[in-house]
């Protein structure tokens, strides 16, 4: 399986360990799959959202704008890096704000499961939270902007990720096993 690691003690049980990646990269499932095999409270960060607001993401978004939406992000990752030993599935877009990121390295490991744009539109396609979780990033509308919005954010998921697994076709379980092995083998270094 592809995949690429640059930090050590990755399974340090006070460190968080953060899911990031585009919509659609498996950052929820994996995450609660990956929290059951290690005993850990899983945490969603959309859900964190949405129970701070009130309202769902898109409501949100067509209310308030993005920018507010990404204050809000900010403040859950803030509270978010003062726990110890979670698995958090984040936003797709956590990585545009550079101290969200100096949070969660600061707090945790940083996991990107990295998909092709193909992967995405297919599993973002076939969602049935979509409308509700996944409004429109910009002007083209969410399944046009797949590709584009993805080559902006890989530099930042590549500079923000501790661990990259490609997770195109594989299933939950199959990613997870891979990641807690590379996670367990670099214990030891």
């Amino acid at each position: 399986m592809p995949c690429s690691f640059t930090k050590s003690s990755m399974l340090d049980k006070t460190l968080n360990i953060y899911l990031i990646g585009y919509r659609g990269s498996g950052k929820t499932s994996v995450g609660k799959t990956l929290a059951r095999l290690l005993n850990r409270t899983f945490l969603d960060m959309d859900i964190e959202a949405v129970q701070a607001s009130g309202m769902n993401i898109h409501d949100m978004v067509a209310r308030h704008g993005w920018e507010a939406f990404r204050r809000l992000e900010a403040d859950i990752v803030r509270k978010v890096a003062l726990r110890n030993g979670h698995v958090i599935a984040t936003g797709g877009g956590v990585v545009l704000d550079a101290d969200n990121v100096q949070r969660m390295k600061s707090s945790g490991r940083v996991i990107w499961l990295r998909i092709r744009h193909e992967t995405a539109r297919i599993r973002v396609a076939g969602d049935p939270a979509t409308a509700d979780q996944r409004p429109g990033l910009t002007a083209a509308g969410c399944m046009d902007e797949v590709e584009s919005v993805m080559r902006d954010r890989a530099p930042l998921y590549e500079k923000a990720s501790d661990l990259t697994v490609d997770t195109d076709d594989l299933d939950i379980e199959t990613i997870c096993r891979h990641i807690l092995s590379v996670l367990a083998s670099t214990e030891a270094v």
